[in-house]
């Protein structure tokens, strides 16, 4: 029988010939106690006739790096090691927008599931008088409220692409720079190219009975109201999912299960697994604090 393994990865979130490509650096600090500590990753915002797309450029590195030698193995013969190397960077959400209504989604998840979260907020503009240059461009000054934060936004009418980076567009140009009041999170346009024939958003790699299938894993589509609820239940018992899988696990489904600390150790004490992980998770979300969207996870 073929064994079918399924990945759900950034890879090849673009699937039409055309792309405009606009890199933002993106400069945020993840523990409002500590400014000092400042996290710097490029993220990518494509264009094309239908929509955009906003993720991170380490992860897309990343995962495509993680097909490339999956497929290297299968190819080769023998055992397959699924284990992850390199730096997939800090950043796991993407944001899509569909043209003309920009109808906008977030893709994110809590524990190992995937959600494909509904945007029902648009940004309110407020356009002021104030320009200033930003790199090459002539950039205007705008402000709205959105998401548990006061955003200032400079576009630019060079760029006639009523679209942004995040969840922002509507602007009469594309957002040049985009920064919280905090000062917290700043996201600033670097360059920008053209790129063709991007990869197809689902790839297979056969080879004998294993087959392995990237991008093919369906989100599960939900409101925010409904992932708020689910974060909260999420933070309130960090080890939930992991019980849940466990017990699968022991009813005999086809589930395989290893807990390893924050060591690197596999821990075999199920109870001991479930302390490990609420401690990481508390230590995890202590540290990161201050997030892009505080509305979302309050």
């Amino acid at each position: 029988m073929k064994k079918n393994i399924l990945f759900c990865l950034l890879l090849s979130i673009c699937t039409h010939a055309q792309i405009n490509r606009f890199f933002y650096e993106y400069k945020y600090v993840p523990d409002i106690n500590n400014k000092t500590n400042i996290i710097n990753e490029m993220m990518l915002l494509d264009i094309d006739a239908k929509g955009s797309n906003y993720y991170s450029h380490k992860r897309f590195i990343f995962d495509s790096t993680m097909v490339a030698n999956i497929e290297k193995q299968i190819t080769g013969g023998g055992a397959l090691n699924f284990q992850e190397g390199g730096n997939p960077g800090t950043v796991n959400y993407k944001v899509t927008k569909s043209y003309p209504d920009f109808k906008t989604y977030l893709f994110t998840r809590i524990f190992a599931d995937q959600y494909k979260v509904n945007e029902d907020q648009k940004p309110e503009w407020k356009i002021l008088s104030e320009k200033q240059k930003i790199g090459e461009y002539t950039a205007q000054k705008a402000t709205t409220s959105y998401g548990g934060r006061e955003w200032i936004a400079w576009f630019s009418t060079e760029i006639p692409i009523q679209d942004g980076p995040y969840k922002f567009y509507g602007l009469p140009g594309l957002i040049i720079k985009l920064e919280d009041t905090t000062g917290t999170h700043v996201m600033t346009l670097v360059g920008n190219k053209t790129i063709k024939a991007p990869a197809k958003e689902t790839k297979e790699i056969e080879n004998g009975d294993v087959k392995v299938i990237f991008g093919g894993l369906q989100e599960i589509e939900i409101t925010k109201d409904k992932y708020k609820k689910l974060w909260k239940e999420y933070v309130k018992d960090p080890a939930k999912n992991m019980r849940n899988m466990r017990n699968m696990a022991d009813n005999g489904e086809n589930v395989i299960i290893k807990h390893i600390d924050s060591n690197g150790n596999e821990i075999t004490d199920p109870n001991k697994a479930a302390r490990e992980r609420e401690k990481i998770v508390k230590e995890s979300l202590a540290k990161n604090n201050n997030p892009i969207e505080p509305d979302l996870v309050k």
